[in-house]
């Protein structure tokens, strides 16, 4: 029996996964997905935010700044990439500038620190780039810019480096009370638990609703948006519209690998799997940018995508045990700022657990860092040189848009929740997020991966289990390999 399972192996789950592994407990993590972080936590705005927008009073309000305050220490030990880049909410009238102050106020209450109103000349300066016609911001300069799923990945590879178990393609189908405990039913057979968490995203209710009377309802909004080219040189800060009761507008913002993102859009849609992006969405999210900014060079888009938000009709986190379920966690309607949030929320969630149970044991062997993560592109001429008379793998360039290596993408393989799928690997390593866009390196990926996994060509997906890129040769050429 384990003592907590986790349901939902994003960036929620991953990281209070990652908490739970530093005390003597017995800890499964499970997902229906066949990778790490392929929901929500993979398709969304990447932004670390400051916390001036959540009301005081609210959990979103509680867990943001300080949340926040805590990446420096936490993506340094985990090696994923982070930069505090600062954001800016720009208006263009007096009704803008009265939200402006509003939002000023707000973050003065949620103790978010070195925020400034900023007047026309100011903001140009920092930003040349945007309409003329701005007559102030909010700048606030703890915001920042990460990689969410390298962030989920990374933090679900540290909890197993630390003993925790992770379970995919494991649909929840079914939750049973017991005495001590539950038996969480499973397309894979049963699993039994003292405690469960749950943090199944845009499905939290329905798991909710299995083991307690229904008290929430998720609803899945959607957000499109636009991947620039590597080299747009457009903006140096997260770049914000004045919120409205849809969300925070249309943004635009660096990636930390120097792409540019716009979007997304706000639409409510009842399909919880919907991912489709829209033209009529796309179009809306390309004029509403340009609003912001003078100009954007959308003939140098390489992707869109859409992503999904847990959107609850409560408009704040459940974080609490279920009425009438004893040991059984919410961490639902974990939308933005959830990410900005979850170092805080984590270390919320475990007290919660500790008072639950009557205390926890620490570990004495906790290890906080995850082994570093070689990124041959970052690294000097001489650096290159060494590492490939060490590992020739490193010399062999698969991914040329992003200059990913053999040896880059073996490892991500071999990791602890290793990839087993090209978007994985896709994921881990940015092989095929470049130009081409996979064009020039998926059939390799697909090679490397069969190969390492000891598996045939066609058993390799490139999302889910049901995305297959091959089924059959078109012809026989057993001949032409003898020859």
């Amino acid at each position: 029996m384990y003592d907590i399972v986790i349901i939902g192996a994003g960036v929620a789950g991953g990281f209070i996964a990652r908490e739970l592994s530093k005390y003597q407990l017995k800890v499964l993590i499970v997902d229906r997905q066949n990778d790490i972080g392929n929901e929500t936590t993979a398709a969304n705005s990447a932004i670390i935010h400051a916390g001036y927008d959540a009301p005081a009073d609210y959990l979103k309000g509680k867990f943001n700044a300080s949340g926040n305050a805590m990446f420096d220490i936490i993506c340094e030990e985990l090696d994923v990439p982070f930069k505090r880049i600062g954001s800016l909410v720009i208006g263009f009238n007096e009704e803008d500038r009265c939200t402006i102050q509003k939002l000023y106020d707000n973050g003065l209450k949620n103790n978010v620190p070195d925020m400034r109103i900023i007047e026309r000349d100011e903001i140009l300066r920092m930003e040349p780039n945007i309409n003329e016609n701005v007559c102030c911001a909010l700048y606030a300069p703890t915001a920042g810019i990460i990689g969410p799923w390298e962030l989920a990945i990374a933090s679900v590879e540290n909890a197993m480096d630390n003993g925790v178990e992770l379970q995919l393609e494991t649909e929840v189908v079914g939750i049973t009370k017991v005495n001590n405990g539950y038996i969480i039913n499973t397309n894979r057979g049963e699993i039994k638990t003292r405690l469960i968490i749950n943090c199944a995203g845009v499905y939290a209710d329905k798991i909710n609703n299995m083991v307690a009377e229904p008290y929430f309802s998720i609803k899945s909004r959607k957000g499109n948006y636009y991947v620039l080219d590597k080299g747009v040189n457009l903006v140096d800060h997260v770049i914000f519209q004045c919120p409205t009761d849809k969300g925070k507008g249309i943004l635009v913002t660096p990636t930390v690998h120097g792409n540019i993102l716009i979007g997304p859009d706000s639409e409510f849609v009842d399909d919880k799997d919907s991912t489709a992006t829209n033209a009529d969405n796309l179009s809306f999210v390309r004029e509403t940018a340009l609003i912001s900014l003078k100009a954007i060079p959308f003939n140098k888009v390489i992707r869109s995508f859409a992503g999904l938000r847990a959107n609850s009709n409560i408009n704040d986190f459940i974080i609490e045990e279920a009425k009438g379920a004893k040991g059984f966690i919410n961490v639902a309607g974990f939308e933005s700022p959830g990410l900005s949030s979850i170092p805080s929320v984590a270390k919320y969630v475990v007290e919660m657990i500790e008072n639950m149970i009557g205390g926890l044991k620490h570990k004495d062997n906790f290890n906080p860092r995850r082994r570093k993560v070689i990124c041959f592109n970052s690294l000097s001429e001489k650096e290159k040189g060494e590492l490939i008379k060490k590992y020739p793998m490193y010399g062999n360039v698969i991914c040329r848009c992003e200059t990913v290596t053999e040896a880059e993408i073996v490892d991500a393989i071999h990791r602890n929740g290793g990839a087993r799928s090209v978007k994985a690997v896709k994921k881990r390593t940015r092989a095929g997020f470049g130009r081409c866009q996979g064009g020039f390196c998926g059939p390799r990926v697909v090679e490397i991966l069969a190969r390492e996994l000891d598996k045939d060509w066609t058993e390799i997906p490139y999302d889910s289990s049901k995305a297959y890129i091959l089924t059959e040769e078109t012809k026989n050429n057993q001949q032409d390999r003898k020859q």
